[in-house]
Parts: structure tokens; sequence; C-alpha cells
């Protein structure tokens, strides 16, 4: 997938996360693509590595601040405490429609992941994206238990109740994406 490809789906993603009652600051769409890709096998092809909320891209932050840059989002200010929203920009129309088989290739699956994502809140969506991490980094069919024990030693602040409801979570979801892929 080239690099315009890339910023449609990113487009379509927010534009999504918006009907799913996201605010889309930078976390939501990090998680929401790491879902995407990770979870709904859309290539993507962004790096994400362990951060401080979960798995996070700075290729994918690079990407999104080149797109400002280029009018293909922009910044709308949030009322304290939250961080700005990014949205499409004025130029965000012409680039899918420069990919119209991209958009509707991957609609169901960033339909998906923005129905996940929808207005959780940070905390909900680092433990989330964290699980699907584990999940994915571990080679075997791992156990709930222990992948809720892994995810508590990443992130201790997490607790072992809470790290066990988000791996059984990602379980489901990757139950219900494998569904949605394999029915398109």
């Amino acid at each position: 997938m080239n690099r315009m490809q890339r910023g449609a789906l990113l487009l379509l993603l927010i534009e999504k996360l918006k009907e799913h009652g996201s605010w889309c600051g930078e976390t939501h769409i990090q998680k929401a693509s790491y879902l995407l890709q990770e979870m709904a096998g859309v290539p993507l092809e962004f790096e994400f590595i362990p951060y401080k909320h979960g798995p996070f891209s700075f290729d994918l932050s690079d990407e999104i601040m080149a797109m400002r840059a280029d009018n293909l989002m922009r910044l709308c200010p949030q009322p304290y405490p939250y961080g700005p929203s990014i949205l499409p920009g004025e130029g965000s129309e012409a680039l899918k429609d420069r990919f119209p088989k991209t958009v509707k290739n991957y609609n169901l699956q960033a339909g998906f992941v923005a129905e996940i994502i929808g207005n959780k809140k940070a905390d909900e969506l680092e433990r989330l994206a964290t699980a699907l991490y584990v999940t994915r980094e571990e080679k075997t069919d791992a156990d709930l238990e222990y992948r809720a024990q892994r995810i508590h030693d990443l992130k201790p602040h997490i607790t072992l109740d809470e790290a066990l409801n988000a791996a059984k979570t990602v379980d489901q979801l990757m139950q219900r994406s494998r569904e949605i892929v394999q029915h398109d």
C-alpha cells in the first residue's frame, strides 16, 4: 500500500470514528489504526511499539503531521482537559476519491474498528490495545490468565481483573473480525 492509499484509509477511519462518537484525538487514531492493522488485517504497514498508553506508532504520528501540512487533516480544539480532535481537512475528499477501490475494500473493517473504539476513554483504549498487543506477540495460544499477567506486567496500573477482561474482549473481537473479513 502506498502512502496516499494509506492516507485515504486514515481519513476513512477518522470519519467512521466520528460516526461512532469518537472525538478523534491522536490516542483514538493511534489505537484505531493499531486495531485496523493488527486485528482487522488492513496492511497499513505502521510499526507499533509498547509505549506510555499502549501500542504507539511514531511513523503514524509523523504521517498525521504530514497530512496536516498537506491540508488533508486539521486540528479542532476541544475544551479542557481534552487535546484537539484530528479531523479531515480541505483535501480529504479528493484524496479518498483517488482511491475508491482501497476505500471500498476496507470500509467494513474501518467501520468495525470504529464501532469498537467509539467514544471509549483513553484508559479503556490502553487496556484493549495492550491486550491485543500481548495476544499478537505471543507465538502460541497463550491462555487468558497468562496474557492477563503479561498485560499487568507491562502496565502495572492495569489490574489483573481489568487485564483479564481486556484479553477476553480481544478474543471475542478477533473472532468477529475474522467473520467480517471472511464475509467480505
